[in-house]
């Protein structure tokens, strides 16, 4: 069951950007050495200001990134009755989750964080805020209603 989808076009605006950046840095290696032919533009790009070729592979992994989550755009966040899973790569048992919270990361973007039961004092992402298509408030409903299913108690039943 899918219970967080991503935004189309932040996912569609990263690629671009990413790969604009990384070929204007690839450009600024291979222009000076153009005329001296192939061998020395590959050279130039591969070895040349260790820097900016730093800042190619970093360009090229956020494309990376970006595609990634556009293929699971449609179904990020979803469970199949005993697992959480984000995107293709993470995933955790709904026995162990205890909670979805939100909170700031590092950079102080906020995001949507799992609190998972397994003696570690990490949250872990789910996703960031500015990428959820849906409300934060009904993708933790949902998740936590999966939850509550698994350990045996239906959460719709709950009273307040």
């Amino acid at each position: 069951m899918v219970l967080a989808r991503l935004k189309a076009k932040p996912l569609l605006a990263g690629q671009l950007l990413c790969a604009l950046a990384a070929a204007v840095l690839v450009l600024r290696q291979a222009l000076p050495v153009w005329d001296d032919g192939a061998a020395a533009v590959v050279r130039a790009v591969l070895v040349g200001n260790l820097l900016v070729g730093a800042a190619i592979a970093a360009a090229l992994v956020g494309f990376a990134a970006f595609h990634r989550a556009w293929r699971w755009r449609d179904a990020y966040i979803w469970h199949d009755g005993a697992m959480l899973y984000r995107g293709g790569g993470e995933r955790w048992p709904l026995a162990l989750v205890q909670d979805v919270v939100v909170a700031k990361g590092e950079l102080g973007i906020a995001s949507l964080r799992l609190v998972v039961d397994d003696d570690s004092e990490v949250t872990r992402e789910l996703v960031k805020l500015y990428l959820l298509e849906d409300a934060p408030e009904a993708v933790r409903g949902g998740v936590m209603f999966a939850v509550a299913g698994v350990r045996g108690f239906p959460g719709g039943s709950m009273l307040n």
